[in-house]
């Protein structure tokens, strides 16, 4: 008996259908039940090719869903890591585990200050800028019971790295100072943590400061929906000063008791390791470096662990104080040298049997998040009007390669630029990775015309020799929103000039000169600023404009002008028109090039 071919239907072609994002064409047209050529045919109607073995983007599994009039549902990576994993561990193997605290807020209201006196180290000064722009974690002893502290950065450019700490908290430590009040990133915080369903506890900072108004601050949070307990709600309050390390004891208090109070937070440590990422980078000499915070089971030295795209066998655990451990129990956070490249903040990570199950288990997410890459390409610009703009010279493309020392500043510097957008020009991200800038960095620029951006890393002697041959520019930072503001100043100079008419001055028409082989000289008195030979003109008869030229001739008396000042009488030749009438009025102006200074700046017509 013959054998189907693979382009027959295999499914009734009816009801809903679920694909992966960045589904091939033979998967898709399986989980249709309808013909590859089908398909294929509808994406040659669209103006593209595919085969049976490439992927297709998001918007084409919708147009050819709609042309089969199929509904058809597209899963995400994204969304699958968002269903929590379950487990069942019988109740005598549950122990209690410390409370995993983030930190959130506005920036600048102390939050970095507030963790560093409690856990009496010096984070802050060491920042740029003042701004946490990396996610640590740290633990902090109170009463004999261990507190793990998270401190997410509070600047706008990191908010997923804040809505990641919030999704892997217990309880949230809402920070707001008192002489401040609250900020757009203090509701930005509070809107992440319910989304988590994350008790808050409150600690209004710098009630120090002279200008500090707490009731003012505690008033504007009801209005948020965080009532004190001592108004009749259920939020716990804290008043503290990070800088004068006041009432620090209160709030661990006040974190622990609502963590007894509202969470039963017990993990059985004896199953297999298991919790989310919390940032990675690569370290010189180390290689490899991940930060994770352990949440079920023990992690140990020696054992096989996979991380999304990434895995490897864990060659050393270190604890937030980077000594050397054996061992990493629930609630603890811990750094992990051993992975083959950095997982990407947020992945979860999860010890498996073996190193050839860690691996196959990578290369499965690897294929996927390439597929997932192809599918989520920029639609905002189609092929036809793209190739439409780069003719007419509309759009000009700002190239660049990003790196940056750990994953989660990635995120956030491509996630910023990608938030610039103008008509006429666009960056394009090209490579983006962790580490320091490298020869093949430069190599990949220099290929592609690219600006390489740097972010709290620096090129290497030999990166940064080739760069000096192959022209290519490396600018290096260590505040983000630096980084945004020069990267706006480089498009600015790729914008066209704005097109500016200056008014140079009038003259009224007053006797007209017929020469037959030259055509009609208007002899003309120079009325206001001045007439210049070759700039443009207009001729204004009863207020209404009706012809545009330029000012072929000038001539003051019998000689040639190049121009004629106010108060004075010259001979106008204007080129293209001889039926100008006594009584007109000649303005005379120019049209200059401006350079523009900003993007929200548009041309104006010639």
């Amino acid at each position: 008996m013959r054998e189907p071919k693979s382009d027959q239907p295999i499914a009734p072609p009816t009801g809903p259908a679920v694909v992966e994002s960045g589904v091939t064409v033979r998967d898709f047209s399986q989980a249709l039940g309808v013909a590859m050529t089908d398909i294929i045919k509808i994406l040659m109607g669209l103006g593209t090719m595919r085969t049976a073995t490439q992927s297709l983007t998001d918007d084409e599994v919708e147009l050819i869903a709609s042309e089969l009039k199929r509904e058809v549902t597209i899963k995400h990576l994204g969304e699958e890591d968002e269903e929590p994993e379950a487990f069942e561990d019988a109740e005598e193997t549950l122990q209690a585990r410390p409370p995993v605290v983030t930190i959130m807020g506005h920036v600048d209201h102390g939050k970095t200050t507030l963790l560093d006196a409690i856990r009496e180290t010096a984070v802050a000064a060491s920042e740029a800028g003042g701004i946490t722009q990396h996610i640590g974690a740290y633990q902090v002893d109170h009463d004999g019971r261990k507190i793990t502290f998270l401190d997410t950065p509070g600047h706008e450019a990191f908010t997923a790295m804040r809505a990641r700490g919030a999704n892997v908290t217990d309880v949230a430590v809402l920070v707001v100072a008192a002489d401040d009040g609250v900020m757009p990133q203090t509701r930005e915080s509070i809107s992440h943590a319910r989304a988590a369903e994350v008790p808050i506890v409150v600690a209004i900072n710098k009630i120090d400061l002279p200008d500090a108004n707490i009731d003012r601050v505690k008033s504007e949070l009801a209005s948020d929906g965080l009532q004190p307990e001592a108004w009749g709600g259920t939020t716990q309050f804290s008043e503290v000063s990070a800088k004068q390390k006041q009432n620090l004891d209160d709030l661990l208090e006040k974190v622990l008791l609502v963590a007894d109070v509202e969470l039963d937070l017990r993990a059985n440590p004896a199953a297999e390791a298991s919790g989310p990422i919390i940032e990675s980078r690569l370290d010189v000499g180390r290689g490899t470096v991940a930060t994770m915070l352990v949440q079920r089971g023990t992690l140990r030295v020696g054992d096989a662990i996979v991380a999304g795209h990434a895995y490897g066998r864990v060659r050393g655990l270190f604890n937030y104080r980077g000594e050397k451990v054996k061992d990493a129990k629930p609630g603890e956070p811990v750094e992990i040298l051993g992975f083959d490249t950095p997982p990407l903040a947020g992945e979860h990570a999860r010890v498996v049997e073996n190193e050839r199950q860690a691996r196959h288990l990578a290369q499965v997410r690897d294929e996927r998040l390439r597929r997932e890459q192809f599918a989520a390409r920029p639609r905002s610009v189609s092929l036809e009007s793209l190739f439409e703009q780069m003719e007419d010279g509309d759009v000009q493309e700002l190239g660049l390669v990003v790196k940056a020392d750990v994953q989660g500043s990635v995120e956030a510097a491509v996630s910023e630029i990608e938030k610039i957008q103008h008509a006429e020009v666009r960056v394009r991200v090209i490579h983006s990775g962790v580490g320091g800038i490298t020869e093949s960095d430069v190599n990949l620029a220099a290929a592609s015309g690219a600006l390489i951006v740097g972010f709290n890393v620096r090129p290497s002697p030999e990166a940064r020799a080739l760069a000096d041959r192959e022209g290519v520019e490396i600018r290096t930072y260590r505040v983000i929103y630096q980084l945004s503001e020069d990267i706006e100043k480089a498009l600015v100079g790729m914008l066209r000039p704005v097109s500016e008419e200056v008014a140079l001055g009038e003259a009224e028409v007053r006797a007209l000169i017929r020469i037959s082989r030259f055509g009609t000289i208007a002899g003309s008195h120079v009325t206001r600023g001045v007439i210049r030979r070759g700039s443009r003109a207009r001729i204004v008869r009863d207020g209404a404009v009706i012809y545009e030229t330029t000012i072929d001739s000038l001539k003051r008396f019998k000689d040639d002008a190049r121009e004629v000042t106010e108060g004075f009488e010259c001979g106008i030749h204007l080129e293209g028109y001889d039926d100008v009438k006594e009584g007109d009025v000649i303005e005379a102006y120019e049209i200059r090039q401006v350079e523009r200074t900003a993007l929200d700046e548009t041309p104006a017509a010639s």
